[in-house]
């Protein structure tokens, strides 16, 4: 039996989507910035992990099923506190997933290119993997199966989640109601997280609910007198789709090949480890603003302003 896939569902929609926030954006109607050639690059690549996704998905799909036949508990998929169980444990399975994604190399090099854009709307959010399900990122929601949630059900609160995180991609949409921002990933969280802002790096690892990065430690608001800058820290120079896709995994493969003794830091340090301390992480872009913004402070202080 085939199992329903709610982002596939959800692609006329999302194009639909992306093209009423192009009009609106041309009429002055909303705050939104594309660019041919950006937007063509994200399209590709979310046609390219649609493909990567089925060539993946038997193989993905069989592990679940075979990791099911030794659960611990049988959840019944007709049972409504079952599914209100699994929106919170399957959330929380994705900010862990995201937060190893982009604080682990290896795991970055699959998920870089949904970062790689400079402008941030609603066709950043088709920018998706296609060397994910290689990198094996899936078999962190395995134990929801183990646990006793059936697979089938396990792969629709997955896909209703990145259907909803479709829509946070834009600034057309400022603030929602305090409630909201209290409770749920917003626009203006991921806004923070697509950031290259020293401020806002490796922040709001959230799927729909923030409360995990409230919970966890990473959560940074967005503020307005530092609007977000989107990209990667060092962005890339065209718009080559296959570059996009895999130029954070050539890239460990001459670190690796250049420095064998350290190709453990490479593979699974923090993007931008060296072994000389050469290059910088996020970790240390950011103690870099902080000082700088502590010796603006001082200096301001000192002349009176």
């Amino acid at each position: 039996m085939k199992t329903f896939d709610p982002v596939q569902a959800a692609v006329p929609f999302f194009v639909l989507a992306v093209v009423l926030e192009i009009v609106l954006a041309r009429l002055g109607k909303a705050d939104a910035r594309y660019e041919a050639r950006d937007t063509a690059t994200s399209l590709a690549m979310g046609l390219g992990s649609s493909i990567a996704g089925a060539l993946m998905g038997g193989v993905i799909f069989a592990a679940s099923v075979w990791v099911y036949q030794h659960r611990i508990f049988t959840i019944p998929m007709t049972a409504i506190w079952a599914w209100v169980v699994l929106f919170f444990a399957e959330d929380l399975t994705y900010y862990g997933f995201h937060r190893l994604a982009h604080e682990r190399r290896f795991w970055w090099a699959s998920h870089v290119n949904h970062h790689t854009s400079t402008h941030y709307n609603l066709s950043t959010a088709l920018r998706q993997t296609w060397t994910g399900g290689i990198a094996g990122t899936w078999l962190l929601w395995l134990p929801l199966s183990f646990l006793g949630f059936p697979p089938a059900m396990v792969a629709i609160q997955k896909g209703m989640s990145l259907v909803y995180q479709f829509w946070i991609h834009t600034e057309a949409i400022k603030r929602m109601p305090a409630w909201c921002e209290a409770v749920f990933n917003t626009p203006s969280h991921h806004r923070v997280h697509h950031a290259r802002n020293p401020r806002y790096l490796d922040a709001n690892y959230a799927g729909v609910l923030i409360i995990w990065d409230r919970m966890f430690g990473t959560f940074i608001p967005e503020t307005e007198e530092e609007p977000c800058r989107y990209g990667t820290v060092k962005n890339l120079a065209g718009f080559n789709l296959f570059t996009n896709v895999f130029h954070e995994w050539i890239a460990i493969g001459k670190d690796v090949v250049a420095h064998p003794r350290h190709a453990l830091g490479y593979l699974f340090g923090p993007p931008g480890w060296s072994h000389d301390g050469s290059r910088d992480t996020s970790r240390t872009l950011k103690a870099k603003w902080r000082a700088r913004v502590a010796r603006e402070g001082a200096g301001a202080a000192s002349t009176g302003g």
